[in-house]
């Protein structure tokens, strides 16, 4: 392996770190795809339609949200929904998998930024269509610090299809994840 941030680490602290990435990686995933296949229902049981951020946007507070508002009113909502969905599917199976992580965890760390400067939780009082109460540190600031602990271990060298590709390459013998 050589020269990793992972090499001195013990076999739990491997495993969580990787464990950690999967977990993160799920997460990811299961958000573009609930947003990509599931149909959106109101509290009465009213079908809405597809998924789109209109109205995530609508409750926005921060000043990226009042750019991205604006997009979205001239003509620009589909194609961030889009960009939302498929940049969350990619980086899912890109987590999970431990596939092109550093790139996965380089598109975690932006959409997470993206989505804390969209809805800064500056005031600590709830907003309507934004979920919990919170004061200056949120979710998503919270996932963005695990996603850094994920990228500054390279996880990917310690287990996941990085590390098969890597043996592959030095055409060697195919590793078998050492934990």
């Amino acid at each position: 392996m050589g020269n990793s941030a992972s090499d001195s680490l013990s076999a739990f602290q491997k495993l969580t770190l990787v464990v950690l990435r999967t977990f993160i990686g799920w997460h990811f995933l299961y958000e573009g795809y609930f947003k990509l296949l599931l149909p959106a229902w109101a509290k009465d049981g009213t079908y809405l339609g597809t998924w789109s951020s209109a109205s995530y946007l609508n409750g926005a507070t921060g000043f990226v949200g009042h750019i991205l508002q604006s997009m979205f009113n001239a003509g620009w909502g589909h194609a961030i929904d889009v960009a939302v969905i498929t940049a969350l599917c990619a980086i899912g199976f890109s987590l999970m998998l431990g596939i092109f992580t550093q790139l996965g965890c380089y598109g975690a760390m932006a959409m997470l930024a993206l989505f804390y400067l969209t809805a800064m939780p500056l005031d600590g009082v709830p907003h309507p269509g934004m979920e919990g109460n919170y004061m200056i540190v949120n979710k998503n600031l919270i996932e963005w610090v695990a996603v850094a602990v994920v990228w500054s271990f390279q996880t990917g060298r310690i287990a996941g299809l990085d590390l098969l590709y890597s043996a592959w390459r030095k055409k060697g013998a195919v590793p078998v994840p050492q934990l």
